[in-house]
């Protein structure tokens, strides 16, 4: 199993990027821990893992709860490892309109929101991944071509790579690896809340933006990820792992 005696924190486990990830880390041998504001959803995905096997662990903590957020770093590293951090928290977009169009505060909002969470989730981590000598540190997103009306969503995910790529150059000669898994769009992760009609139209609309004409899956995601935080990829940072079916090209 690729990552067999693991300890993978995943912040927004119960979503549903989160709990591909979570299933495909739990498949190959990780320990997972679960972190989100939703205790249900939580533990459907921790029930979800050991059913068939896995070992699964959830926290109800918010991630801007900067205290917490570090005493539960330190709490799974005290276990013998922390491997793997991995931030897939959704926050809210406010879409729709042109930038110029919005007032500052929505526009702001999903940017600080994004590089907050980042920042916060990799300064509990990084600690305990230095003195370890070896870790993981995952984002979720990436920034593909510039798209109209999507109001702060590609600027806060541009602002996390740009984070990224500094973490990779201050981590990397400590053993950490920094890595993003960019996407194009999932349709399977598309809110409920969403009428039916507007997600098969917004999931017609990623698949054909795309090479491939086909979406990566919630499958494809978390097997990307466990590439990723394996030590097959142990050659891999400073990067991402583009699953985007070829709607973004490198």
């Amino acid at each position: 199993m690729l990552l067999e005696n693991r300890n993978a924190v995943i912040y927004g486990g119960g979503g549903s990027i989160g709990g591909a990830v979570a299933r495909a880390f739990a498949r190959e041998g990780a320990t997972v821990h679960l972190v989100g504001r939703t205790p249900t959803t939580l533990a459907k995905v921790a029930d979800d893992i050991r059913a068939a096997g896995g070992a699964a662990e959830t926290a109800e903590i918010d991630a801007f709860d900067e205290d917490a957020v570090t005493a539960h770093a330190a709490t799974v590293a005290e276990r013998g490892s922390l491997d793997i951090s991995f931030n897939v928290i959704s926050h809210p977009d406010h879409m729709g309109k042109s930038v110029v169009d919005m007032a500052y505060a929505d526009f702001e909002e999903p940017v600080t929101r994004r590089l907050r969470t980042m920042w916060i989730t990799t300064k509990a981590a990084a600690p305990h991944m230095i003195a370890q000598g070896s870790g993981v540190i995952l984002t979720y997103g990436g920034y593909g071509d510039p798209q109209a009306n999507l109001g702060g969503l590609q600027v806060g995910f541009g602002a996390v790579e740009a984070l990224r790529r500094t973490l990779a150059r201050e981590l990397g000669p400590k053993g950490i690896r920094v890595i993003t898994v960019q996407t194009g769009g999932i349709p399977e992760s598309l809110k409920e809340e969403i009428p039916a009609k507007a997600r098969e139209s917004i999931g017609k609309g990623i698949a054909e933006a795309t090479m491939l004409g086909r979406a990566a899956t919630l499958a494809d995601v978390g097997n990307a990820a466990a590439f990723a935080a394996s030590d097959w990829a142990r050659s891999l940072t400073a990067t991402k792992i583009n699953i985007t079916a070829g709607s973004v090209v490198d």
